[in-house]
């Protein structure tokens, strides 16, 4: 496997970003659909290439990367910016920053809004149903300060990504525990101390014996129970 990628199955990653499994992975993958004008079978291709997390894979996996900036098409697709509008965003931020995650970049939160007005407006001139005036004028709350507040850069790279507040000590680290969720000052991944609150009955005390078992302070304890449930809560 290659080494700081961090590693995610779809349906892992889908979870920790909150998007349906089957969307990401047509993001992802791509895919085989009919049309219902014609019945004709057409194909949607991926966004992008995956980056490369093994050399043999039975599974669809991604990467790190590949999490975040997913992140960041889903929140245009929550405001209901179609696909090929995001394709074409995602196009040409790659070609003008000559980068393959663009979105993900301070650069794209700064300068960004005229690459996707300019996308909304190619997207315009081909689809009647794509309202122009609504969708450029919604760039600023898609691309929100908190999309980036969590991030860690280093030099210009997304280096780690905090998904809670950095107090909470959780953390997603492509260079550990293959990028999974952890109690950064332990590397104990957040679900297997939620699974083991839980299977001590998910009480207070449950907590703190979980606290004793893994070693780990119990407020970390506390902020991976916190992590953890959100995402079930979110995800069901």
């Amino acid at each position: 496997m290659f080494s700081g990628t961090g590693i995610y199955s779809i349906r892992e990653a889908a979870r920790l970003i909150q998007v349906p499994p089957r969307k990401l992975g047509r993001w992802m993958f791509g895919h085989n659909y009919f049309s219902k004008t014609t019945g004709a079978r057409l194909s949607s291709s991926a966004l992008w290439t995956p980056q490369p997390v093994a050399v043999t894979a039975p599974n669809r996996l991604i990467g790190f990367a590949d999490l975040l900036e997913a992140r960041f098409v889903s929140a245009f697709a929550s405001y209901g910016v179609p696909l090929r509008v995001i394709r074409h965003c995602l196009a040409s931020a790659q070609s003008l920053y000559r980068v393959k995650y663009p979105f993900t970049t301070l650069r794209f939160k700064t300068d960004g809004k005229t690459i996707f007005a300019e996308a909304v407006r190619e997207a315009s001139a081909n689809a009647s149903l794509v309202d122009l005036n609504s969708l450029q004028n919604v760039f600023r709350e898609i691309i929100r300060p908190s999309l980036y507040a969590g991030i860690e850069y280093r030099g210009g790279n997304a280096l780690k990504w905090y998904p809670a507040l950095r107090r909470e000590g959780i953390v997603l680290d492509p260079a550990r525990e293959s990028g999974r969720a952890i109690v950064e000052d332990t590397g104990t991944p957040t679900d297997v101390l939620y699974a083991s609150y839980v299977a001590e009955g998910a009480t207070p005390r449950a907590a703190c014996h979980t606290a004793r078992i893994y070693d780990v302070p119990l407020r970390y304890v506390r902020s991976a129970i916190k992590f953890e449930s959100h995402l079930s809560a979110l995800n069901h």
